[in-house]
């Protein structure tokens, strides 16, 4: 078995790579080569905390994959992580446990990577500015799946603890030192909100984070933080102006995404109201955006196919290049 660290995978594997794993089993998904069951979620009240166990099967690449991850958001207090996670990466010919990965930058990569093939095929073409509500751990990965598929000139970034969104910016400029664009920490999700063709959602809120109303024409938005049947980033007026709603699979919306799942619990919304798969846009059987002024939205929460998928090209570009440690269990 060959094990993996983020330092490995850091050499070896990009954000436009992931962009092209994660576009690539969206279409395999639609076309009926993957096998995912839902995701068994295992709260820790007393911690509050989640617990995630997320395994699929990819039929044409004959890779079966199991992620374990850790959701624990008081962990900085103590000085450690608050999203941890591995994935065992299995060969399905054989049944034969070929690599296991640290998963914590694949899964932020992976989310980031959804959101930007939605972004690629939703968002306008000549969406420039960016607003990210939550700097946390997710933030850095929707940025720069946007940053691939877009050319953006403003990012406004908001967070409930101004420091973060401070430290976020700062990473930015690390990352991205040839950037010629502005980045700009507000005070308010609304301000951030209004002036975006692009709005990230990625929190852990339960309770919307901005007005709909302020959502400029043609926004669109990636809600990717609520990901259970208690969590809300967008509001009701959101879900309302918002021409097409699109998810990552109908089976996680259903019994996953409480952005979603909280006003149909009201009776104010419908499934039924959903557009369209994200892979379904992607083979061309649903529309993507159809003209400048329409609100589109895209509602994530997180599938396992995506993490089987990258973990098959890490393992496999891991290999040619001779990284990794090789164990014997």
């Amino acid at each position: 078995m060959l094990v993996l660290s983020r330092e490995n995978i850091e050499q070896i594997y990009s954000m436009k790579q992931c962009l092209e794993d994660v576009e690539h089993v969206f279409r395999e998904h639609v076309q009926g080569r993957v096998v995912t069951p839902v995701r068994t979620a295992i709260e820790h009240p007393k911690y509050e905390a989640t617990s995630l166990f997320m395994p699929a099967y990819l039929e044409s690449d004959d890779y079966v994959a199991v992620k374990v991850i850790s959701i624990f958001p008081h962990n900085h207090e103590h000085g450690i992580k608050a999203l941890q996670s591995v994935i065992l990466l299995t060969e399905a010919k054989t049944g034969q446990h070929v690599a296991m990965m640290d998963a914590s930058l694949l899964t932020v990569m992976r989310t980031g990577a959804s959101s930007g093939v939605a972004t690629k095929y939703m968002a306008k073409e000549d969406a420039r500015i960016c607003a990210v509500l939550g700097c946390g751990a997710q933030a850095i990965g929707q940025i720069q799946a946007v940053m691939e598929v877009r050319a953006l000139t403003e990012i406004y970034l908001y967070n409930r603890t101004r420091a973060k969104a401070d430290e976020m910016k700062e990473q930015l400029h690390t990352l991205y030192p040839d950037w010629k664009g502005e980045i700009h920490v507000v005070e308010d999700a609304n301000q951030a909100v209004e002036n975006a063709d692009i709005v990230i959602c990625s929190t852990k809120a339960t309770t919307p984070l901005f007005d709909g109303n302020r959502l400029k024409p043609g926004a669109h938005i990636n809600a990717i933080g609520a990901f259970l049947p208690h969590m809300q980033e967008v509001d009701l007026t959101t879900l309302q102006r918002s021409a097409k709603v699109v998810v990552d699979t109908l089976e996680g919306a259903e019994h996953e995404a409480g952005d979603l799942l909280i006003p149909i619990s009201r009776g104010e919304w419908s499934l039924n109201q959903l557009h369209a798969e994200l892979g379904e846009i992607l083979v061309g059987s649903k529309t993507g955006r159809e003209h400048a002024e329409e609100i589109t939205l895209y509602k994530s929460v997180g599938i396992a196919y995506l993490d089987t998928a990258v973990a098959k090209t890490v393992y496999e570009r891991s290999k040619a290049a001779g990284l990794g440690t090789e164990i014997r269990l």
